[in-house]
């Protein structure tokens, strides 16, 4: 008899065992597309801002495996954005029409609880601004009085919700407080655009709330994306004043800024996020890889921001430029670098489909009319792809673009591109007449400070 209760409690704690040993450290993202109107869904980390597309079958459905421990993400299909909650060992169903989304939408699964509070709680939010067509339009008071109402309406909904974990149920609070919080603290940009003001200045003492708010909260970081922009807006304001004060370029302000958190995890988090694409871009190499060593101890994004620094060194002023050899010219010839040499060069890498780079074409026709037969040639970059080569050439002309206008023979994959570790665009470069370079991160033409640095080249 005790033999077989000695059996028995073995067996006992050997499924135990197994059920602990086989709980899932990834999550399973499936459902249904009615009416898709397109093949993929494209899925957004809050947190860490990475992307990836999910592929829908024909028939609607999908199906995808996450490894992260815990994410608030946004899922986007054309006309509908769903936002979500998704930790290890979900596995959750979504499900929607594209012909009445706000009506379809919902989870099913382990996991769904989360997820159908979210859809509730943007409906909610909905409910309370239906009789406003633009709440920033509202005065001081009235947008202060709306967002509370959203708030306290939030808030009767989360305590109404079964089935929510109590952790997560005392971060959401916090959420919906940093929500309400960095809803005012947008108001003032965006009350001074809609209702064409940009004098605007909200009253003293509007965002006294944030005046005690604690920024060095990583349990509420990586949960709250209202949090995370709240430090993220606070550095920036407080990088403007150290950038001014100390006439030290604006990034390598932010991370000076970024350093007086006392909340390492949050520091490591903003110093990658930052410094990944970031360092390629500074016109402080130095001072800039200083701040992100002083805010940084994570090994492993220490090493990539190391390869960036290393690879980025050989781009400093005085280096030789890479080359690029052959590239189409919009007249129908090629042209290579070399074949610039004995003028200056100032390179515009940009693209079609670049937003900021065409609002920088008026202020770079204005400054080739300004400097017209001087040393200086001006030479523009596309990194269209090749199956978008007509799309270039009919912006070319439609836009009357001047100066060599080039193709790249690869787009961002061309060597010359990678060379220079260009992850972004507009991407301005001056080179002397040698070849040299002058600064990989030349100033943009709508900077008043391009035209300080020609004069002090005499160009």
């Amino acid at each position: 008899m005790i033999e077989r209760v000695l059996i028995s409690l073995v067996i006992m704690i050997s499924l135990f065992s197994c059920k602990v040993e086989n709980k899932n450290d990834y999550i399973i993202l499936r459902g249904k597309v009615l009416n898709k109107t397109s093949d993929d869904l494209k899925l957004t980390s809050l947190v860490y801002s990475d992307s990836k597309y999910i592929a829908i079958n024909e028939d609607g459905t999908f199906v995808d495996t996450l490894r992260v421990d815990a994410d608030n993400m946004m899922l986007f299909h054309p006309g509908s954005l769903t936002y979500m909650y998704l930790e290890a060992g979900d596995d959750v169903h979504l499900t929607f029409d594209t012909k009445d989304y706000y009506n379809t939408v919902h989870f099913e699964g382990k996991g769904a609880a989360h997820n159908n509070y979210l859809i509730s709680k943007n409906k909610k939010t909905k409910e309370v601004l239906s009789g406003v067509k633009n709440s920033f339009l509202l005065n001081e008071t009235e947008y202060k009085q709306i967002q509370k109402e959203i708030e306290l309406a939030c808030l009767a909904l989360l305590s109404n919700t079964k089935g929510l974990p109590k952790a997560y149920l005392e971060k959401e609070k916090r959420n919906i407080r940093y929500t309400t919080l960095n809803r005012l603290n947008e108001y003032e940009a965006n009350h001074a655009y809609f209702s064409k003001n940009p004098d605007f200045k909200v009253s003293k003492g509007f965002l006294k709330e944030l005046h005690e708010l604690d920024y060095n909260n990583a349990e509420d970081f990586i949960f709250s994306s209202n949090y995370s922009s709240l430090i993220s807006s606070y550095l920036t304001k407080q990088a403007k004043k150290l950038s001014d004060s100390l006439n030290i370029e604006p990034d390598v302000a932010y991370l000076k800024q970024v350093n007086t958190l006392t909340n390492q995890t949050i520091k490591n988090f903003i110093c990658y996020k930052r410094a990944k694409a970031g360092i390629t871009y500074t016109s402080d190499l130095e001072g800039y890889y200083a701040e992100y060593l002083k805010g940084s101890t994570d090994e492993e994004n220490n090493r990539k921001v190391e390869e960036s620094y290393k690879a980025l060194r050989k781009l400093a002023k005085g280096e030789q430029s890479p080359h690029f050899d052959n590239y189409e010219n919009f007249d129908g010839s090629t042209t290579s670098l070399d074949d610039l040499k004995g003028k200056y060069v100032y390179i515009d890498v940009w693209a079609t489909w670049c937003g900021p780079c065409k609002r920088e074409i008026p202020y770079l026709k204005e400054i080739e009319k300004q400097y017209h037969n001087k040393n200086i040639e001006f030479v523009s970059i596309s990194v269209d792809t090749q199956n978008n080569r007509d799309k270039w050439k009919a912006m070319v002309e439609d836009k009357e673009l001047g100066g060599v206008q080039l193709l790249a023979d690869n787009a961002f994959d061309s060597k010359f591109v990678q060379d220079y570790l260009i992850k972004g665009i507009p991407r301005f470069i001056l080179l002397d007449p040698e070849g040299n370079i002058v600064t990989s991160n030349a100033p943009r033409p709508s900077n008043e400070k391009l035209i300080d640095l020609f004069k002090e080249l005499n160009i």
